[in-house]
């Protein structure tokens, strides 16, 4: 069993932590923004009234929180992560911020003598129920095994990608991908629904075919009966493709799919869509044509 403090119990963080303690490890859970989740604290879980106390009691510390400045925040705020870790506690940063902020904080946080994994993951709430979720981490191979137990309670294709920031790199990666192929996926239903054809038999037709994908299979099913309660909030995915732009400036690269991707989330948002499911990248295409896959 393994002490781990856990910070950012929402919508993925919750199942997350939840996987973790029905493996047997004790849970510490900081009360500094939010109260903890009851249902963990009835299953075991200890509440601490911030990081600081959090990192004092655990071996490994979990953060999983929206984007890079409340990373910092729990990090290096008074009473933060930094004041209580020191040799032989382990950082671990699963939320889904910028690589290059990535290497700044481990820096920081090795400077106690703790070591740092930066560990994003994909899989949306389902894989994080499931524990299904892709890992990716960045930081040193001791490190990592040592965390690898923890990270076999929450996922199935875990893979250190490289040192401190690699992990953060793949995940933007991953975002590019996601968000293209969701699109792909709205603008073919889009097409299919407006040429006459029933998009729910379009897309069963294509599930068996090249085309097919869990995208197609998952957020096609999502865009076509039109239930966009999140999983993953259109929010978050253009914060990560902001990362993949503001990265892409950096390096001097044009990734013009992504910046038009970004684009349609930016109509959901405009039209009042910031917190739907990523599946809803249709609506915005919808908003566009004037014209719905959906009868209603």
């Amino acid at each position: 069993m393994a002490k781990i403090g856990f910070i950012g119990t929402g919508i993925m963080g919750k199942p997350m932590a939840e996987n973790l303690q029905k493996a047997g490890h004790q849970l510490f859970l900081s009360t500094h923004h939010d109260a903890a989740p009851d249902d963990l604290v009835a299953a075991g879980a200890i509440a601490l009234a911030n990081p600081k106390e959090v990192a004092q009691e655990a071996e490994f510390i979990i953060v999983m929180v929206p984007d890079t400045p409340h990373v910092e925040d729990v990090l290096f705020r008074s009473e933060g992560v930094a004041e209580g870790v020191g040799p032989n506690k382990v950082v671990i940063d699963m939320s889904s911020i910028s690589p290059s902020a990535t290497k700044t904080f481990a820096d920081k946080i090795k400077a106690t003598g703790a070591a740092y994994l930066d560990a994003p993951v994909s899989g949306g709430e389902v894989g994080a129920k499931a524990a299904t979720l892709s890992i990716m981490v960045g930081g040193c191979p001791n490190a990592f095994e040592r965390a690898l137990p923890l990270f076999q309670s929450m996922g199935k294709n875990i893979t250190r990608v490289g040192g401190n920031g690699d992990g953060q790199t793949a995940k933007v990666a991953n975002q590019i991908i996601v968000a293209l192929n969701i699109q792909a996926v709205a603008e073919a239903l889009l097409f299919a629904a407006k040429n006459g054809a029933d998009p729910a038999k379009v897309r069963e037709a294509l599930m068996g075919g090249f085309a097919g994908s869990k995208i197609l299979e998952v957020h096609g099913e999502r865009m076509i009966k039109g239930t966009f309660d999140p999983g993953f909030r259109i929010s978050l995915h253009q914060k990560d493709l902001n990362l993949a732009l503001a990265g892409a400036r950096e390096l001097g690269l044009n990734l013009p799919n992504t910046a038009n991707a970004q684009q349609v989330f930016s109509t959901c948002a405009a039209i009042g869509g910031s917190n739907w499911d990523h599946s809803a990248l249709v609506k915005g295409l919808e908003h566009m044509a004037n014209f719905s896959i959906r009868k209603d």
